[in-house]
């Protein structure tokens, strides 16, 4: 006889020991949640209407603020409401858009890290090659594939596990993630864990990436003056815009 029921809806049990702390962690959220729309939002305007920060540097930056917003959409909004409810219920397609949501936004993250750092190689190390290599339809095709490529591998992700007949409904976090849901499976969940494998050594290989492009940085930082002059204004810009 076989365990598998219709999973409509998903119990989340992450919150039950914040009982007493609820409306102080609901006030801190809340202001971290405000500050993080107030910075990017600002960030994404002044990029887009100052000219003068029309360079692909600034481009990918933007880009990495509309990202932040996007995922932490994902999140904040359904943990304050938890926050004052008793009842921490999530729909099934809503938990799954949830996965989807915070799951692409890491990978674009890392995506979008991956370019800035390529940019910054090119700037510093190829000077003289970079408007050459960084063109107006090179920056949009390096920003739609930061997009694509991660939104394209989590719905994949996503679609494999909408197939699994789920034997379970509770998720002991203060959110939906991927591994708690695919666990409540009944069924061999094998080829969901290649699959998820794979896709987490695709984004290893943009932290690889970031680490190569940065000691490529430094070296052409130390070998003249220009090179570490570009390398302060650099890191000065990353500062100001953390």
């Amino acid at each position: 006889m076989s365990n598998t029921t219709v999973i409509s809806t998903f119990t989340l049990s992450g919150l039950t020991d914040v009982t007493n702390q609820r409306i102080t962690l609901f006030s801190l959220t809340l202001l971290c949640y405000c500050m993080i729309l107030l910075v990017n939002g600002a960030l994404i305007v002044t990029i887009i209407l100052e000219e003068n920060l029309h360079e692909p540097m600034y481009i990918f930056l933007c880009n990495l603020c509309i990202n932040g917003l996007y995922g932490t959409a994902g999140f904040y909004p359904k943990f304050l409401f938890d926050l004052l409810s008793d009842n921490h219920v999530k729909s099934y397609a809503g938990c799954l858009l949830q996965v989807f949501v915070i799951y692409s936004y890491a990978a674009t993250e890392f995506s979008v890290l991956a370019l800035m750092a390529y940019d910054r190689y090119v700037a510093i190390c190829r000077p003289l090659e970079y408007h050459s290599i960084m063109t107006k339809h090179r920056v949009v095709f390096l920003v739609c594939f930061s997009r694509l490529t991660p939104l394209l591998c989590q719905t994949i992700v996503m679609i494999m596990t909408s197939k699994l007949e789920l034997c379970g409904s509770h998720i002991q976090k203060l959110y939906c993630e991927n591994w708690s849901v695919i666990k409540l499976a009944c069924n061999s969940i094998t080829i969901n864990n290649i699959v998820g494998f794979v896709i987490i050594f695709f984004d290893f290989g943009h932290d690889l990436f970031i680490l190569f492009s940065y000691v490529q940085l430094v070296k052409c930082a130390l070998k003249c003056t220009e090179g570490r002059r570009k390398f302060m204004q650099m890191c000065a810009t990353f500062i100001m815009f953390a």
